[in-house]
């Protein structure tokens, strides 16, 4: 329950939001999904910023207070009644005086609880809304995933007829959400849809993957895609989903695709790091949902290498879906088949009882019930050529054990998520 100097506070930043909205009148893009809502959110700046002054929401700026801020073009106050003022300030200042405001706002729009959807856009005129995807993340506050689905709907039903809904073809449950809106839309996917890519193929250079290429195709045009620091072909649609941004939008395809050229991926989604003894690390420690943990492991059985090694932690926020989740990752650990498995926390033992229960071998298997107990002994393991995912729930600090495997641990402020000096000062605390 938030206190009522939140729920206050709430009110007053969504009248400031409405007042910037009715005066400057930009297009706004919101973005929501189970997974991939930052990723995309990254590629939709990075394509519409080539040929507008367009304004993203930053760090993890997507509920209530966050997205208002991003609109007003400030940085929460937190704590600090002094900061809170220059807030206000700052806010005056636009509404009083004509600035340089964003032409188009990329914001990302978290959906934690029923209800949250319809209170953004209560307030936020969408003019193109993009869903990424449905899953079970956020099971816990909701009865189903049809319960979810209908959730993030609300951003598509918010849409005017004019408005554009631009949805992942692969997703059976966002195909039938065509039913339900009156805009018009654009698919994106990797099965089908207006914007498709194909022949898809992993880069190498010096026996170390280097990225991805594809095709992309849309109506009767074929175009060349690289993207030199995507390593995930799961992340295509979050490309593919900035691509058809920048074609609602009416960019030319060929400065699309180069402007997608040095996109990186957020910190801790599918990065690849220098490690130990000549070792990669593929850093995916953000967070973590039964979807995204097989998608990372797909990549890693799809990937050349020496040898692979799979370090997880637990799956939050899954609610009666948390056996089932746990279980099914560890089949597909088994079908990867790494050299070793470690799992850290309490719901791993359902993942580490599966494989035993499944014939891997239990010689092969370590549990930790923390991040940090894991370190030393993933060191201790790794050789050469090793590739180690490194994957968990944002409350399990998975970004800890990367660190404790990273070649050069200086550069972990500017490579790895979580490295605010807020973050750092916590402790961990077994969730």
């Amino acid at each position: 329950m938030k206190s009522k100097r939140v729920q206050y506070l709430e009110k007053v930043l969504r009248w400031m939001a409405i007042i910037v909205l009715k005066k400057y009148k930009p297009s706004v893009v919101g973005i929501t999904g189970s997974v991939g809502k930052t990723s995309t959110k990254e590629a939709v700046f990075m394509v519409l910023s080539q040929k507008f002054r367009t304004r993203k929401s930053e760090r993890n700026y997507n509920n209530e207070i966050g997205i208002p801020l991003t609109i007003i073009g400030a940085k929460s106050g937190k704590r600090s009644p002094l900061k809170w003022l220059g807030v206000f300030i700052k806010w005056l200042f636009i509404v009083v005086f004509p600035v340089k405001y964003p032409k188009i706002l990329v914001l990302e729009m978290g959906v934690d609880r029923p209800g949250d959807m319809k209170y953004l856009t209560s307030f936020i005129p969408i003019s193109v809304g993009i869903i990424t995807n449905i899953s079970s993340s956020h099971l816990e506050f909701f009865k189903s995933v049809d319960h979810i689905a209908k959730e993030k709907r609300k951003l598509l039903e918010a849409l005017p007829e004019d408005g554009m809904a631009i949805l992942n073809y692969d997703d059976p449950r966002l195909k039938d959400m065509k039913n339900f809106i009156q805009s018009k839309t654009l698919t994106f996917g990797l099965k089908g849809g207006d914007a498709k890519a194909d022949i898809i193929g992993f880069n190498y250079q010096n026996n170390k993957p280097s990225g991805i290429s594809f095709k992309l195709c849309y109506e009767d045009k074929t175009i060349p895609v690289r993207l030199r620091h995507v390593l995930a072909q799961h992340q295509l649609y979050a490309i593919l989903a900035g691509i058809s941004a920048g074609i609602t939008f009416k960019i030319n395809l060929v400065e699309i695709a180069e402007s997608l050229d040095n996109f990186f991926p957020p910190a801790g989604r599918m990065n690849l790091i220098h490690g130990i003894n000549s070792s990669f690390v593929i850093d995916d420690a953000y967070n973590a949902s039964p979807a995204s943990a097989k998608a990372a492991l797909d990549v890693l059985m799809n990937l050349r290498s020496s040898e692979k090694i799979v370090a997880l932690g637990d799956m939050l926020e899954l609610g009666s879906y948390t056996e089932n989740g746990h279980r099914e990752v560890a089949r597909k650990i088994f079908q990867v088949n790494p050299k070793l498995v470690f799992l850290i926390g309490d719901r791993m033992k359902i993942a580490l009882n599966e494989l035993e229960r499944l014939g891997y071998p239990s010689e092969k298997i370590f549990h930790f019930d923390d991040p940090f107990l894991a370190i030393n002994k993933i060191r201790k393991n790794i050789k050469a050529g090793d590739l180690i995912l490194v994957k968990g729930s944002q409350a399990m600090r998975m970004e800890k054990i990367v660190k404790g495997l990273m070649l050069n641990p200086r550069e972990a402020e500017n490579i790895l998520c979580r490295q605010s000096p807020d973050w750092l000062r916590k402790e961990y605390l077994k969730p």
